[in-house]
């Protein structure tokens, strides 16, 4: 055992060195939009537990991310989305390490962490501030406990696999679906006699530890609020999103999308691997129960994703694409001897790397054909066929760009009305470099302190004192009252708000 740790310990710290290297250099290096300028904007105020439900708390995630916050590095909000980056390269090293120690050569294991290095979904969260390459890299390192436990029989892998799914459990509520395979895997063990009654309570003793930030907020909201109901299904599904949590119905629209979010994932033949992956599962006979928990927890989590509809659903593909490159790793492995191994290798390598050049041209390639990615295309230094088409953000600061851009311009006390997508950039350029503290933000998620409250009774009194803009004249991105009852007037990136023109009656 001590032999093989040391002979795997090599391949480990390479494929690591490689994946940092390659997230590193892929990061956003400042500020961004949306959801993960919501993340920064809560780093930057230590805000653990958020206000979205306790479903999107991620404190551990959080945790981290305030203590890279206070290294004296580089600026703040590359320092946190560094935090994204380091652990998917942990993930796509743990990806090799549970390939090699399944399957013993590496040749698949390469294979295996290459494509979940360059999946899309993948890549592009690895460069940004948000919870799910966390997540992965836990989840890849259950995945291998688990192996190991399989391997060995030995109650301590198992204590490790508790550990880390209740680590898993204080990033992100999808460990919860791990944890029900893991508990059907424990009740077949005890049912075998396999697992003592003692190794099962530090099973779960070391899961409890593992979740106590998150078994803390919920413990906390139920003190503070008396609501226990209330506060479980804020911890299950958040403030709004339990209809989309247990949604059973799925329209054709929404299904075309999902199979066109698998492919972008991987656009190379390996895929033909995965196929192949997918029937050899079920022909392999060594390690049974690690076979049987891998299928269970790869179809669970492809039905889960698959008929989730929030709007940002592709991101919960991630724990499914980790089979997919599990599963290619298997096909090239029962490929493997059947062809010419230096060819074969060459060819392997090279479509795995094939996404790369798909994920450059794809910009150019969407805009020729006018494609409907289906999102805004009207924000200021975002183009959202590179934005959103390709996985790196390398030298990015369409973001920053705007908020320095729009507070230069806006009227001295004025009120700006930015949606989720654009308000944490203006805020964090407020906050973080003192940018104009004259001009209050306001918007439907956070807003500037002592911000006036800006509705269909107080915009009339506060647009008699100060002027007012808003970023975007769409309806889904303006305030209804607004878009009614004024004009707007393009003030360079943003859009002034003055009242409506009467035409006089002839």
């Amino acid at each position: 055992m001590e032999f093989e740790k040391q002979k795997l310990s090599r391949p480990y710290i390479a494929v690591l060195s490689v994946a940092m290297v390659l997230y590193i250099v892929s990061c956003a290096p400042g500020v961004l939009w949306q959801d993960s300028g919501l993340i920064q904007y809560r780093l930057w105020h230590n805000d653990v537990e958020g206000s979205l439900g306790l479903a999107l708390s991620h404190p551990l995630f959080y945790m981290l991310a305030i203590g890279a916050k206070y290294i004296p590095v580089g600026e703040f909000a590359y320092r946190v989305n560094l935090v994204s980056a380091l652990a998917a390269a942990v993930a796509v090293a743990n990806m090799f390490l549970l390939v090699r120690l399944w399957l013993g050569r590496n040749l698949p294991a390469v294979v295996a962490a290459v494509t979940l290095a360059v999946s899309h979904t993948f890549w592009f969260h690895a460069g940004i501030a948000e919870t799910y390459t966390l997540w992965t890299a836990l989840f890849t390192g259950e995945l291998i406990m688990l192996l190991q436990y399989t391997r060995t029989g030995r109650a301590d892998d198992l204590y490790w696999l508790g550990l880390l799914n209740g680590l898993s459990m204080a990033v992100h509520i999808l460990a919860l679906i791990p944890l029900l395979c893991y508990i059907v895997f424990i009740f077949y063990l005890l049912a075998g006699k396999r697992l003592r009654i003692g190794d099962l309570t530090v099973v779960v003793l070391l899961w409890i530890i593992g979740a106590l930030p998150y078994e803390y907020l919920i413990v906390e909201a139920m003190t503070q609020t008396g609501d226990i109901a209330g506060t479980l299904a804020s911890a299950a599904f958040g403030t709004r999103w339990q209809g989309a949590v247990l949604n059973t119905s799925l329209s054709m629209q929404v299904a075309g999308e999902n199979f066109l979010y698998i492919l972008f994932n991987f656009p190379t033949p390996n895929i033909l691997l995965f196929l192949v992956g997918c029937f050899g599962l079920f022909r392999m006979s060594s390690r049974r129960a690690f076979r049987n928990v891998l299928l269970g927890l790869i179809v669970l989590f492809f039905i889960f994703a698959f008929r989730y509809t929030v709007p940002d659903r592709y991101a919960f593909f991630i724990p499914f694409y980790c089979g997919v490159s599990i599963l290619t790793g298997l096909g090239t492995y029962l490929l493997q001897d059947q062809m010419n191994r230096k060819a074969f290798a060459f060819l392997v390598i090279f479509f795995g790397l094939l996404p790369i050049g798909v994920y450059a041209a794809a910009p150019t390639l969407a805009r020729r054909i006018h494609l409907n990615i289906g999102t805004r295309e009207n924000i200021p230094y975002r183009s959202d066929y590179e934005y959103f088409l390709q996985p790196w953000k390398t030298g990015y600061t369409g973001a920053e760009r705007f908020a320095h851009e729009a507070l230069d311009l806006a009227a001295e006390d004025a009120l700006i009305y930015a949606d989720a997508t654009t308000a944490a950039p203006l805020l964090l350029a407020q906050e973080a470099e003192g940018k104009r503290p004259d001009v209050k933000i306001i918007s439907g998620t956070v807003n500037s302190k002592d911000a006036p409250r800006l509705d269909a009774q107080t915009i009339g009194q506060l647009l008699e004192e100060r002027v007012i803009y808003v970023v975007s004249p769409r309806p889904q991105y303006c305030p209804k009252f607004v878009l009614e009852n004024y004009d707007l007037t393009q003030a360079g990136i943003l859009w002034r708000v003055t009242k409506r023109k009467t035409t006089p009656n002839l």
